[in-house]
């Protein structure tokens, strides 16, 4: 049975669509990351699949639940840690961890015994009676998590959990949504940071409230760019370049990464010395350095937002 799996989800605010159709699964155990840029529809889905926002259309089966018929019993089978509000801020660690257990119906002696393996689950070595709004970011996001899992639920959703987070902070939370999955939980979790992707199992990539691809991270990047190299390239004037390589197809689709261009090439069996003719002879462009790359997953994103864009003119 799959932990998750939504049907045609679809959320309307108004004449605004939000979510369009929405279909995907996730497996028991599975780490899924739902990608996209913020307002592309991520935190409308999650609040859906948790039953605390109605679909306008279709439906989704959570653990074993209808969000439409049973709101409330999804509820109460999964874990879920929001974006904007996961902790009270003027209570203590032990209040917080008391005050949530007592939401999930947790008995004394019950919140007692989950309590110190939570807190040693996502590594807590503060005393219990700081006050939780003088923790740093990352300590506050890892207690965020540690308190959704306290009532032992089998799926937990995760709404951007390490944004505002330093990289450390983002690697160390990771590796303990790793440590769950491991234990069978299905992790359900929305990121903006595209490298997070990699720690996931699938992927589904959603832009103006429509997925645009679903699957797995390395298999995407194998599907889109077998048979299309990406070259990296560095030139003295990267704005002025896209200006004549705006209309530019003979060689492929370029796009900005950082100070560089990415060439993603229509050609299989392209090669450095050939573009770089080609852009001296057609556009006088003088390149200072080229190579061919590995196609990461934002050069997926955008290879998709692109399709999707053109698709929809």
């Amino acid at each position: 049975m799959q932990a998750i799996e939504a049907i045609k989800l679809t959320r309307r605010f108004g004449s605004i669509l939000a979510v369009n159709k929405v279909s995907l699964s996730v497996a028991e155990g599975e780490i899924f990351g739902f990608l996209g840029a913020n307002g592309a529809g991520k935190s409308t889905t999650i609040r859906m699949l948790t039953g605390l926002l109605e679909p306008s259309e279709g439906d989704a089966i959570v653990g074993g639940y209808s969000i439409v018929k049973s709101p409330n019993k999804v509820k109460e089978h999964i874990g879920y840690m929001s974006q904007k509000f996961s902790l009270y801020e003027d209570l203590t660690i032990e209040e917080n961890i008391k005050f949530f257990g007592g939401v999930y119906g947790l008995k004394t002696s019950e919140l007692n015994a989950r309590k110190e393996s939570i807190l040693k689950l996502v590594d807590i070595k503060y005393p219990q009676n700081i006050v939780t709004k003088i923790l740093p970011v990352g300590i506050k996001q890892r207690l965020a998590l540690g308190i959704s899992l306290l009532h032992r639920p089998k799926i937990v959703f995760l709404d951007e959990p390490t944004s505002g987070t330093d990289p450390l902070s983002r690697r160390n939370f990771w590796e303990i949504i790793q440590s769950i999955a491991n234990e069978g939980i299905s992790t359900f979790v929305t990121t903006h940071y595209l490298e997070e992707a990699e720690y996931c199992n699938n992927i589904a990539l959603i832009d103006k409230g429509k997925i645009i691809a679903i699957g797995n991270p390395q298999k995407l990047k194998k599907t889109i760019f077998s048979e299309r190299p990406i070259f990296e390239i560095d030139v003295a004037s990267i704005e002025n370049v896209l200006l004549l390589l705006n209309q530019e197809k003979e060689l492929g689709e370029f796009a900005i990464f950082g100070t560089k261009l990415h060439l993603y090439s229509q050609q299989k069996n392209a090669n450095e010395s050939t573009i770089v003719d080609y852009l001296l002879q057609k556009y006088r462009i003088q390149v200072q350095r080229i190579r061919k790359i590995q196609p990461t997953l934002e050069d997926v994103f955008i290879h998709y937002i692109e399709s999707n864009n053109n698709g929809s003119n």
